[in-house]
Order: C-alpha cells, then structure tokens, then sequence
C-alpha cells in the first residue's frame, strides 16, 4: 500500500442518530428527523471537518407499526438538492433502488444533481431485498436475488451509456450561428436487453464529473461480482478485523480480475463510534442507548432482516435453527453476518438485538477518542479499509465528538487532511473523471 494513503470518510446521516433508541435519548430531539434545517446542519458541520462525502440510506417501505423501518422522513434527491445549496465541497450521495426505478429517469435525476452541486453527486446502488418494498409497486413479491442483480447489471449498463451519450463539449450555445449543441456529438443509446429498452440521449448535458461517484453496499456473492465490476465506492459491515481484511483482499482482487485498478475501489466499513472523555463514560452511553431499545419492536425488526419470525421466541434463548443462506431471497450478507455474530458470541436473542440497535451489524467501537482513533488506524494500516461510513449513535453530539475530539488525534497522526484538495467527489476519492465512450473517437 503506498506509504501516503489518508482516510476517506463518509457522514452516513440518519434522522438523529443510529442507534435504534436515539430518538428517545435525552441528547436528541426526535422533531429534527423532519427538518431539513438539521441535515443542512450536519452536512455543513461535516463539510467543515472535511469529510469526502455525506450519505443517505433510502428505503421504499414503512413498518406497518410505523417504527424503525422509517429510515427517513425525505427522499434523497429533495434533500441533497437542499443540501447542495448550503455547502460548497462536500459529496452528496444517495440510495437508489434499481429494483423499482428505470434507468432514464436515474440517468437524468443524478446528472441533474451533480451539475446542480457543480460534480458532487454520488448514486449508492441497491437491488431492495424487501418483500414489503415489493409490494409498493404492484408485486406481490420480490425478485429472486440473482434476478436481482442481473436486472442491476443491465441497468448500469443503460445509464452510464445515458450518462456518455452527450460527449463534453457537445452544448455550443452559439448565439450569432444559432447553434445550440453539435448534433454529431449528441448521441442515441438503442440499449434493447431483458429488462430494459432505451433509446436515448439523455436530455441534459454531460454533467461535471462526467459519471456521478458509483457506490455499492451489497457484501453477498453477487455483490462483490457487481462491486468488483461497477463499484468506485464500497460502504460495507465487517464485525471483527480478520473478517475485513477478508472482505478487502476478496474485493479488491476481483476488482482486478475485473480489468480494473482496485485503487479505484474505495472500502468503507461502517462504524459506529461511542465516544466519551474516559472508557467507561463511552460505555454509560453505550449502556444508557440499549436501555431504551423496545425489545418488541426491535425483535419484529429482526424477523423482518432474517425472514424468519422470532416474535414468539423467547428472549432469553439463543436463536432457533436458521435456513441456510441459499434459502434466503433477501440480503444474503446481512444474513450471515447477524447468523455468524450469534453464533461466535453465543448471543441469546436479547443480547442479539441490543447488540444490533447500535449499528444494524455495522461494528459498534465504544471508547475514549484515542481508542477510536486507535481502532480506526489499525483496520487502515492492516488492509482492512481504505477509510470508513461514520455512523454517530446521536446526532448532532456524535458527530461532534467524533469531529473535534478523533479527527485531530488522525491529522496529527498524519492519516487525514487538514482540508480539501479538490472540488469534486471524484477527487476527494482520487478517483479518474471518465472520458466517456465516444471521446476517442
């Protein structure tokens, strides 16, 4: 690895915190999930710090019982817009499903955001796992998950040709000649596949970055696959440092099997980080969160992740025998992570969802700054990330904690910027600007 790399970090924002009892933590105020105002704080505080990216998660399902299935209160393109006009450097990405979206309308929405924020648009590429999703958009079920990605595939093969069918500097604006854009530079895609049928061009320009950020989150087989070949970013869950240097070596070979230069995939575990000024103030915290966890609610939550119905079991016991993964048509990752810890830890239930509230499988790090920094600069130096999704457990204050009392302990350590280098998301990464199919020719 070269000897100069800094951490990347991105902000995951998620209404006040990631905890699943942070709304009902005296250290938040659970009516800021609705107000575009805090977002725009954060994103702001963020930029400040010199974060490469904010991100937003999306889902198109609520619980029926209207809990913690609300991820969020806004879809993400109304509020990174919101956002890009508050902030000048800092990355804006956002989940899209390519399960229930079309490719044109993607193509067009991300190139509208990244000329908006001046090439700072970032897409996290999903294939919805849910069966309740599903049912949102008349089907009575999902897709299979190999369906799935192979609909994904041919998506992103549809809207990066979107993206590249106006080649740069193909807008003229000539106003004496009456020349609005060189006709020959403006391209038809004629994209007709099993999903999808696509004539093109795109009806905006190419946007600055030519490609928004490609960001991926899937940790299954076929998630890897996809990330090995599309993926520029990777935010992914690994509990323990082994596993994520199994993760990283995995991902960045077949990246290169791929044909592509795995320095141009980025890995970002998740990790939640509970600060305080001794260890056993971050661990009061810690403690003070699980305590508020609704044990029903979060059990139903569970059920839901898994596919199978625990709500009858009992708490106090570890879990029922699981299906083998190949019997499950959800998020085969997230899965085998939550079966693994259980059974590693030997977790009863109860344990298992207080264990989970924190960060939904992403890994929870409870300490003093200097043990979270510590943490962090072990996973980079020993090939386990090339930097990290950032998930405060109460937002705005662990943000803060995190912003003014870890980031300097790492720029003294010499692994993170004093500020930006660049003006767009691409360059925070280091990552090449596409030239775009039809430039050589």
């Amino acid at each position: 690895m070269p000897e100069n790399r800094q951490l990347h970090f991105n902000l995951f924002l998620m209404g006040v915190g990631h905890h699943e009892a942070a709304w009902r933590h005296p250290r938040t105020d659970p009516a800021e999930a609705g107000s575009i105002a805090h977002f725009q704080r954060l994103a702001q505080q963020a930029e400040a710090a010199s974060f490469d990216s904010v991100f937003l998660a999306d889902g198109v399902e609520a619980r029926s019982d209207g809990g913690w299935g609300l991820i969020s209160h806004f879809e993400p393109f109304t509020l990174l817009t919101a956002l890009a006009v508050v902030t000048e450097r800092i990355g804006l990405i956002g989940t899209v499903s390519t399960g229930f979206s079309e490719p044109y309308n993607l193509a067009r929405q991300f190139a509208s955001l990244d000329h908006i924020s001046h090439g700072r648009a970032g897409w996290n590429i999903v294939t919805s796992a849910g069966e309740r999703s599903a049912q949102n958009f008349s089907r009575t079920a999902n897709q299979e998950h190999a369906v799935r990605y192979e609909r994904a595939a041919e998506f992103l093969d549809v809207v990066t040709a979107l993206w590249d069918s106006w080649e740069d500097g193909a807008l003229v604006l000539d106003r004496a000649s009456g020349r609005f854009a060189d006709a020959a530079r403006v391209h038809d895609i004629d994209h007709v596949g099993k999903h999808f049928q696509v004539r093109g061009p795109l009806n905006i320009p190419r946007s600055p970055q030519g490609h928004p950020l490609l960001v991926q989150a899937g940790s299954s087989a076929s998630g890897k696959a996809f990330a090995a070949r599309w993926a520029e970013a990777v935010f992914t869950a690994q509990q323990t440092l082994e596993e994520g240097q199994a993760f990283y070596a995995d991902l960045k070979r077949q990246a290169a099997t791929a044909g592509r230069d795995p320095g141009h995939v980025k890995i970002l575990p998740g990790i939640v980080p509970v600060i305080g000024s001794t260890e056993a103030e971050a661990r009061r915290l810690d403690q003070e969160l699980d305590e508020l966890i609704n044990p029903d609610r979060a059990v139903g939550v569970l059920s839901t992740v898994l596919g199978v119905d625990l709500t009858d079991h009992p708490l106090d016991e570890p879990l029922p025998p699981l299906p083998p993964v190949a019997e499950i048509n959800g998020a085969k990752s997230r899965f085998e992570l939550i079966r693994d810890l259980a059974e590693r830890d030997r977790l009863t239930l109860r344990q298992l969802v207080g264990r989970l509230g924190g960060g939904r499988g992403h890994q929870v790090v409870t300490g003093t700054p200097e043990q979270i920094a510590d943490h962090i600069e072990r996973w980079f130096g020993q090939g386990a990330a090339d930097g990290f999704n950032i998930m405060p457990p109460v937002l705005p204050g662990g943000l803060t904690d995190f912003t003014e009392q870890v980031l300097p302990i790492l720029r003294r350590r010499g692994l993170f910027r004093d500020g930006y280098t660049g003006r767009t998301l691409r360059e925070h990464y280091g990552l090449p600007r596409p030239a775009g199919r039809y430039a050589a020719a």
